[in-house]
């Protein structure tokens, strides 16, 4: 493939990179991860409320990974309310799942902006076969797609950015984190997750893995073969060599 191609096939992909890597920081940064309706469960049972009537109990909160915001309603009218994970609610959500989410929103990040940056490299620069050229960039895709975690004595291949998304996943489905929002501080009433739906920062995070298996494809399409991909014939070829001397 003609060098002029490889230029506009690398300037491509990095610009994919660093577009995933500001979209990641943006969603880190904003409540716009959960969307859910909530129902004022002990004031619907005071009145035996049905229908249409349960729409003076049912209020509505969005949050993301530090702060959030809602209005509860409980047939008094709406009371608008804020909260902060750190350090409000420590006590009322799983900490370790909510920080590794955080932390894995991070890495994914840091690596999106590391492959940018050898991308550019190599449509640029004068590359070399060492981290600097095409192994590099996989090396940097793969590890935004596929991180290695201990698990007991072993270590499981996983990917970092559905790392992110299926551990948010489970706080919010089985940890039933909505619910708990909704109800903490608050000793009155009980509240109940009618509705959860992902937004807007969810899916950005969603997309940046699809963009990093493209990236992927991008390096192939370059001309550039996958690491550790040799032909038998290669192999065959190298071992007579060694035998004549």
């Amino acid at each position: 493939m003609p060098n002029q191609q490889k230029k506009i096939i690398f300037c491509t992909a990095g610009v994919l990179s660093f577009v995933c890597a500001l979209g990641v920081v943006t969603a880190l940064g904003t409540p716009l991860w959960i969307k859910a309706t909530i129902l004022c469960k002990t004031g619907a049972l005071l009145v035996n409320a049905s229908g249409q009537e349960l729409d003076k109990f049912t209020g509505e909160m969005q949050y993301g990974l530090f702060h959030g915001q809602g209005v509860r309603q409980c047939g008094l009218g709406a009371r608008p309310f804020r909260f902060s994970f750190f350090p409000d609610l420590l006590k009322a959500i799983p900490v370790s799942i909510h920080v590794n989410v955080i932390l894995f929103s991070t890495i994914l990040t840091v690596v999106t902006m590391a492959g940018t940056a050898l991308f550019m490299y190599n449509a640029f620069g004068k590359p070399f076969e060492t981290l600097h050229g095409p192994l590099g960039l996989y090396l940097l895709s793969f590890i935004s797609v596929h991180m290695w975690l201990p698990v007991t004595q072993h270590q499981a291949p996983g990917s970092c950015g559905c790392l992110v998304m299926i551990l948010f996943a489970s706080e919010v489905k089985i940890h039933h984190l909505s619910e708990k929002i909704a109800n903490y501080a608050e000793g009155t009433y009980a509240y109940r997750t009618q509705q959860e739906s992902y937004t807007t920062s969810f899916w950005v995070v969603f997309t940046c893995c699809l963009v990093h298996f493209l990236n992927g494809l991008l390096i192939r399409l370059a001309g550039f073969q996958f690491p550790f991909a040799k032909s038998k014939d290669t192999g065959t070829t190298n071992v007579a060599a060694d035998l004549m001397y």
